[in-house]
Order: structure tokens, then sequence, then C-alpha cells
């Protein structure tokens, strides 16, 4: 049988280096070496970056992205995309806020907020699925609908009573650390994603889904149910980064996280995840947020307005992309070229 090389394919060339090479000579350890490079460079030559407080302001402001980058790997690794993320953690504060105004526990107004992110998950999951229209398509229309629902029930208005033990617990830091608490329960739901991912047929199933739909269906794959649960967890993660956003800042807004789906889809991309589906690593796309985030945190301390980061933060993705292509081609370029015979032929 003859091997066929394509860009998504692995044949035996793929492992015909040394473990060691294989797995330290990738695009994800080289975002985890920049982000050490450019940590080093800015407590060197940013006066104050170094201080213990900065890196727990910086694990809070990139905590909600860090969150939503997880089930957004694994949207984009089967091929889709979900757009909505940002809309449905504000829609999630305002569900929160609404209820907590409306003399509901904070507890009650949680659990709420999160049956809000499974059901637009869910919503997003049977449109794509189901009725069978392009997520792209779709969550643009969920992004603005979220949005319009966030805004619609609290108007211009803000939420700002909530329980002082839930706004400070949002806020703590870990004994004798300046390491906020908000990192443990990160911790934790990064453990489960990594074993579903990289462990499980599910995350074997995601991954074929994004290299062939069809040859994943004849595989034995179920395409649709898989693509549904994972927009499920996209809405799920998002709404519980949402009431993390409300009580991180203690408000809730119908305009909070406006944007943010552009930042999670960025780091996403930027950690290695390949926009065609069937390619990306969970410690690298964790590498590109907290890589986004020093880079923000170091420039603001410099004193560089956010019009420039976010040039900045773009010029990199695009970098990124432009850089993942050129291997890409490389790549096969170079498995295109004729093999010499080892042994010169007998005369």
């Amino acid at each position: 049988m003859t091997a066929v090389a394509t860009s998504t394919n692995r044949v035996i060339r793929d492992f015909d280096r040394p473990l060691w090479r294989r797995v330290l000579l990738t695009r994800e350890f080289a975002i985890i070496g920049l982000l050490l490079l450019v940590i080093v460079v800015a407590s060197v030559s940013i006066r104050g970056f170094g201080q213990p407080i900065t890196y727990n302001y910086l694990l809070l402001d990139v905590a909600p992205i860090l969150f939503i980058a997880l089930p957004m790997t694994l949207v984009i690794i089967t091929g889709e995309i979900d757009l909505s993320v940002g809309s449905m953690v504000g829609l999630a504060s305002v569900v929160t806020g609404a209820l907590v105004q409306a003399g509901a526990p904070f507890e009650l107004a949680a659990i709420a907020a999160l049956a809000v992110g499974v059901i637009g998950g869910a919503f997003n999951g049977f449109l794509i699925t189901v009725v069978g229209l392009p997520s792209l398509a779709v969550t643009i229309g969920t992004l603005a609908l979220f949005r319009g629902l966030a805004v619609g029930l609290l108007g211009t208005t803000a939420v700002t009573d909530f329980p002082e033990i839930w706004t400070d617990l949002a806020k703590a830091k870990i004994s004798g650390t300046q390491i906020p608490y908000i990192v443990i329960p990160f911790l934790i739901v990064l453990a489960v994603f990594v074993i579903v991912l990289h462990f499980t047929p599910f995350g074997r199933g995601i991954y074929a889904i994004g290299l062939s739909k069809d040859a994943a269906r004849f595989s034995g794959v179920n395409v649709d149910r898989t693509k549904f649960i994972v927009f499920v967890l996209s809405g799920l993660v998002a709404a519980f980064a949402g009431i993390f956003f409300t009580l991180r800042f203690g408000s809730a807004r119908g305009d909070n996280a406006t944007g943010l789906e552009l930042q999670v889809i960025a780091a996403v991309v930027l950690g290695g995840v390949s926009v065609f589906g069937g390619r990306g690593r969970l410690h690298g796309v964790v590498a590109a947020v907290l890589l986004i985030g020093v880079l923000s945190s170091a420039l603001r301390l410099a004193g560089v307005t956010s019009d420039v980061i976010n040039i900045i933060t773009g010029g990199l993705l695009v970098f990124s992309v432009v850089a993942a292509s050129v291997l890409t081609w490389a790549q096969n370029l170079r498995l295109k070229r004729p093999v010499r015979p080892a042994v010169s032929p007998a005369p």
C-alpha cells in the first residue's frame, strides 16, 4: 500500500525523528518558549511588571478567556466556530444580576445562568447539526441575539448589589501567595478537557471530524452528536465565565465582555489550533492565552495605548496563521521530493 501525504495525514516520515524533537520542536512549545521570553524581558525592562501583584491581576484578567478557550478549542478542531461566546458571557451576567435584583438567592441565580448557557449552546448546536446551517452564520446571528437579550433585560442600568462573600471569593488569593483562587477551578476544568480531548474515543472523534467528516462518519463517529455536545460545552463554560466576570467586577451589565470572542479565537489560533480543523493541543492554547495577557499587561505598564496593543495582538495572530500556512507548504514540498535509494543497484 502507498501512503499519500497531505497537510493533515500523518505518515511514517512524521516519526523518523527522535521523540524529544517531535515533542519539543512544535508550534505549541514555540509559543511556550515565546511566553517565557516575553516574561523575562518584561520583568527586566518594565518597572513593576515582575511584582507578584501584577501576576495576580493578570490571571484575573485572562481567567474568562482561559475558561472559554478550552471548549472553543474543541469547536475549532471539529472545523466549526462559535462567535457567540462573548455575548453569552454578557447574557449570563445579566441573568445573574436580574435574578439577584429580583430577590433570588445568588446561588439560584448562578444556576439559572448556567442553564441559560446550556440552552444557548444547545440552540447553536441544533441549528448547526439538525438544521444544517453553517456555524459561522449561526453564531453571528446568536451573537446579536444573546447580546440583544442581555441589553433588553437590564437596559442601560447595572446591578451591583451582590453578596460580598461571593465577590470577595472571586478576587481572593490562595493563602500565602498572590495566585487567585480562580486558578484552582480552572486547573480542574483544564484536566477534564485534556483527558477528554487527548485520551478518550470522544476526543479522537473530534480530531477525526476536523480531518474529514465523511471519513469520521464511516469510522463510526456520530458527527452530529459530537458537534452538538461541544457547542453545549461552549455555552456552559461561557456562562460560568460570565458569572465570574460579574463577581470579579461586581457589576452586571448588558455590554459586559463585548468583543471577548475575538480575544478567545485569537488565542486559540495562536496556540496552534488549525482554522481548518483536525489539529491543535490544549497546552499550546493555554500558553497563547497567557502570552496575549502578558503582552497586554506589559504594554499597558509601559504606557502603550489600547489601540496599539490591539494592533500588536492582531499582527501576532496574522503572523501565526501565515507562518502555519508557510510551514505546511514547506512540509508538503519536502514530502513530494523523490527519495533516493539508500543502496546503489547492482550492476
